[in-house]
């Protein structure tokens, strides 16, 4: 079967060629299926329990998906004539936001108070351009002491406000998108905030809330996929015309790389996948990865070249050569990327399925599309069969340090390796964007001058219609709310009880000693009924309160924490809950909660696949290598960068996140890319009778220098995702890139060594008359490859 391939190759290239465009063709034309999701939602699986929680909240209570508007004026004080006339203008206008359903704000708070026997609820700024010193100081005074402004709306200090504009966008589906009402909103918002900068330049805009969130979601991912992509072709480009000293070696391996991408991309499309922010990059991991694959295939052609071979049989000898590494390396990436399924998140599982489709993509157009390119084009290399270059000279080195560089580089793997005990997986959902973009600096503004963004809506589900106005169901959701505030997390938290309280002093002539929950579940009730026949539409209680009144939901509004502490503040609610309010059933949701819970529970399911991809990876190691000896040594030189790297990282930043949970399987794959080959090329030299050191001098020979191009562009192409705005990417980028080049370290330092040690026999593995007609085919230049020898 192999001859019959080769003969094929070298037979019929132009036949070949064209049998090959016309599939890739075929499959490219489903790149027109794919189409781009942008919200949030896409990181989460439909069945996971936190977002069922949160859509049950969505359903039972109205949606509270969001865009504040965060205005901070030059003076450090709201409370003032034009202030309080631009934030009028800004919730009037506000309202005019495309699916807008609700806008809140200092100026339209539905202030409550007693005149006589009566209650009246009315906005509490009016006329703000009108308002007299006295007016002022009671409108700030009054925001100060409202537990629903104070830290909410308003700054604790007056020096900022917020406009709430809540948005009812229909949810994304798997056959709509709802991207381009999320960029509608933002948009309408941003223009009215333009629009008000030119007329009021005393105060600044930020923009905050899940709508600006999902905005940057969409907007990042679909920016790296129009600066990155292209960027890193060119790079490409660059790097492999320097590096395999040969412009048409250089475009064919090109024409290889794009089709890689067109096809990947095209299947994903026939196979019915999108596109997110979390699977935006794949094709930069897939056009990096075909890169590694047709440079060995190039540079074991120029090998042979210059070695005097004809262009055909040379490239008869990089195919030989090659094959059954090349596979290896491209099943091993797979099967790593394909252990991402396990993850928790489906499109981190979506990127996995799409980069295992693009790395066996590129294995196939490698060993057809590319030598037949090579065929056709003029490609040619100086004949010098007496080359001794830096490869050469490097392996002799190596081979004359080896008592040294193994005990060494043994310890710094080591010692590096210890410091993965300094990572912690903590993901930051309000960091997810680098500083610089809008939405980061709006969030980390927000955060200096009012409160964080993260949130956690707390449903208290009482089971009775009309429960609400129980005393006893008030009381624990009052108790409830004040545990909330006592947590050193939590800046702000709304709750329908202050209501209550509000609402009973005012039946009570604004005294302020009946401050306090209604005693009567009668009265609560009537309060209620009269005070939400008093709000005008749009600013009623059904963010708070469902339909049949039988639950409530309070609003916690946390600082900007790490997975961990938001897991551990719902842990603790939850624990409180149980202990001092039995009888209410208690749910938490929001989108903060969830990525904290997926962030932390991926981490374990990538722990998960890591182990079953090495078990995978080992077996087909040893299958290849034909040599259970040779397959665990392996296992250091595969299983060392990974723990280094994330020591490493430990030093660096320590944080694991959504993005790096990944990274561990995913890299495993590729760092036996180098370990593969090595090996490969040093087993061929022993079973043709060399001994050990003669072995590790003909592997650095034969491939240390595609291992040296392999790496540096494969660093590069990570390296490319650090420019992305998008953490998760950014992050998983750095990370691979770095892991990629200790790898590269490991095989050229300690490997070499470790062989050395463990590898002694200086008798071949085997020398069968075979075996040695290889040897003398591959020691003498002018020999040519026959079928016998293939």
């Amino acid at each position: 079967m192999k001859t019959l391939w080769l003969n094929t190759i070298m037979r019929y290239p132009w036949l070949l060629l064209l049998l090959l465009l016309a599939l890739a063709f075929g499959a490219s034309v489903g790149g027109k299926n794919l189409y781009f999701r942008g919200d949030y939602k896409v990181f989460f699986s439909q069945d996971y329990a936190p977002l069922q929680d949160f859509e049950e909240m969505q359903r039972i209570f109205n949606k509270n998906d969001n865009i504040s508007v965060l205005v901070v004026p030059q003076n450090g004080d709201v409370f003032t004539n034009e202030n309080l006339t631009l934030l009028a203008e800004l919730t009037k206008e506000a309202w005019q936001t495309p699916f807008s359903s609700r806008v809140d704000s200092v100026v339209n708070f539905q202030h409550t108070w007693s005149e006589y026997d009566d209650m009246i609820v009315e906005d509490l700024v009016q006329n703000p351009q009108d308002l007299t010193a006295a007016d002022l100081q009671r409108i700030r005074t009054i925001a100060f002491n409202e537990p629903n402004l104070n830290g909410g709306l308003v700054a604790e200090d007056g020096r900022a406000a917020i406009v709430n504009i809540t948005v009812q966008i229909p949810d994304a589906t798997e056959t709509n998108d709802n991207t381009a009402e999320v960029i509608q909103v933002v948009d309408f918002v941003k223009r009215l905030t333009d629009e008000l900068s030119s007329r009021y330049p005393q105060a600044a805009f930020y923009h905050t809330g899940v709508i600006p969130m999902n905005y940057s979601f969409a907007t990042e991912g679909q920016k790296d996929m129009e600066t990155l992509v292209p960027a890193m072709l060119g790079l490409i480009v660059l790097m492999l015309a320097v590096m395999l000293r040969s412009v048409l070696a250089m475009l064919a391996t090109v024409v290889v790389l794009v089709l890689t991408i067109s096809v990947t991309m095209g299947l994903g499309g026939w196979l019915g996948f999108f596109l997110s922010t979390g699977t935006i990059n794949v094709p930069i991991v897939v056009m990096t990865l075909a890169v590694a694959d047709c440079v060995h295939l190039v540079a074991s052609a120029q090998f042979a070249m210059r070695e005097g071979r004809s262009r055909s049989d040379a490239i008869g000898f990089a195919l030989d050569l090659n094959l059954m590494p090349v596979f290896i390396t491209s099943a091993t990436t797979a099967v790593g990327f394909l252990t991402l399924v396990l993850s928790e998140s489906p499109v981190l599982a979506d990127f996995g399925i799409l980069s295992a489709i693009g790395v066996m993509v590129a294995f196939v157009l490698s060993v057809t599309l590319l030598p037949v390119l090579l065929l056709i084009l003029p490609v040619r290399v100086k004949v010098s069969p007496e080359h001794h270059g830096g490869m050469e000279k490097f392996g002799g080195w190596v081979v004359r340090h080896q008592r040294t560089l193994l005990p060494v580089t043994a310890l710094l793997m080591l010692i590096f390796g210890s410091l993965v005990t300094l990572n912690v997986v903590n993901d930051e959902a309000t960091k997810y964007f680098a500083k610089g973009t809008d939405f980061r600096d709006s969030v980390d503004t927000q955060e200096e001058y009012l409160s964080g963004t993260d949130t956690i809506d707390w449903a208290l589900y009482s089971g009775e219609a009309q429960g609400v106005n129980a005393p006893e169901f008030i009381a624990k959701t009052e108790a409830f709310a004040e545990w909330l505030r006592q947590q050193p997390e939590v800046d702000h938290v709304t709750t329908l009880s202050d209501t209550f309280k509000r609402l009973n002093k005012n039946m009570h002539g604004d005294d302020e000693s009946y401050y306090r929950i209604p005693q009567d579940r009668e009265l609560a009730a009537q309060y209620l009924l009269l005070y939400e026949m008093s709000l005008p539409y749009g600013l009623d209680l059904n963010n708070q309160l469902n339909v049949d009144k039988s639950s409530t939901r309070l609003t916690s509004t946390l600082k900007n924490l790490g997975s961990k502490e938001i897991v551990e503040l719902e842990d603790r609610a939850r624990a409180w809950f149980a202990e001092n309010a039995t009888g209410i059933r208690l749910a938490a949701a929001s989108p903060s909660l969830m990525f904290s819970h997926i962030g932390e529970t991926n981490m374990d399911s990538m722990i998960v696949s890591m182990i079953a991809a090495l078990i995978l990876i080992s077996a087909l190691l040893v299958v290849a290598l034909r040599s259970v000896r040779l397959g665990a040594i392996s296992l250091i030189p595969n299983l060392g960068p990974a723990l280094v790297g994330f020591g490493i990282w430990g030093l660096i930043s320590g944080e694991i996140n959504l993005g790096l949970s990944i990274v561990a399987s995913m890299t495993l794959g590729i760092i036996v890319d180098d370990t593969v080959h090595f090996l490969a090329k040093y087993k061929r030299a022993r079973d043709d009778g060399k001994d050990a050191e003669a072995a590790v001098r003909y592997a650095f020979s034969s491939v240390g220098r595609a291992l040296l191009i392999t790496t540096v562009v494969l660093v590069a192409g990570f390296s490319m995702l650090a420019f992305s705005a998008f953490r998760l990417n950014s992050d998983m980028g750095l990370a691979t890139a770095l892991i990629i080049f200790i790898a590269l370290l490991v095989d050229f330092f300690f490997l070499p060594a470790f062989l050395l040690r463990l590898d002694k026999n200086n008798q071949a593995h085997c020398n069968t008359p075979h075996k040695q007609q290889e040897l003398k085919t591959e020691t003498h230049p002018a020999s040519t490859l026959t079928g016998e020898t293939l």
